[in-house]
C-alpha cells in the first residue's frame, strides 16, 4: 500500500511540473489577457482533487483512530469541548459594530461585523493559551533539570 501511495503521488507531482512548465511557458501576458487560460485550469482542478483527497484521507484516519483508540477519544472531546468555549466566549464578548462598511457585495451587517469581532477575540485568546503554554511548558524543563 505505501509503495502504490508513493507511486501515486510521484505521478501526481510529474503532473503537477508538466502543467507548471506549460504555464511558465507561456508567460504572464498570455494568462492575463485569458488567451491560455486553459492551461491554469487543469493545475487548478488538480489542487483541488488532492486538497479533497488529503482532506478525506485526515478526516477518515483522524475518526479511525479515535475510535479505535478510547483513551485518546476524551482528551480529544476535552480538547474540542474547551476550543467550543472559546469560540461561545468569543463570539458572546464580541459587540456588533454600529458604523457602516462598504464592501464589494453591498454593507457589512451588524451580525457580520459581531462573527468578524468574535474571530479575532477566539485568535487572541488562543495566541495567549499558547504563548502560556510554552512558558508552562519551558518553566516545567527547567525546573525537572
Amino acid at each position: 500500500m505505501h509503495k502504490i501511495l508513493k507511486i501515486i503521488a510521484a505521478l501526481i507531482g510529474l503532473a503537477g511540473i508538466v502543467f507548471l512548465v506549460r504555464i511558465v511557458a507561456a508567460g504572464d501576458d498570455a494568462i492575463k489577457s485569458g488567451e491560455e487560460a486553459g492551461l491554469v485550469d487543469p493545475m487548478a482542478w488538480a489542487a483541488y482533487i488532492i486538497l479533497g483527497l488529503t482532506l478525506l484521507f485526515v478526516v477518515f484516519f483522524v475518526l479511525k483512530n479515535l475510535f479505535t483508540n478510547t483513551s485518546g477519544l476524551k482528551n480529544t472531546l476535552i480538547g474540542v469541548g474547551a476550543f467550543v468555549a472559546v469560540l461561545i466566549i468569543s463570539y458572546l464578548t464580541a459587540g456588533g459594530d454600529p458604523i457602516t462598511y462598504k464592501l464589494q457585495e453591498g454593507v457589512a451587517t451588524s451580525s457580520q461585523s459581531q462573527m468578524v469581532g468574535a474571530g479575532l477575540t477566539a485568535f487572541y485568546i488562543l495566541i495567549v493559551i499558547a504563548a502560556l503554554a510554552m512558558i508552562f511548558s519551558g518553566v516545567k524543563k527547567i525546573i525537572n533539570k
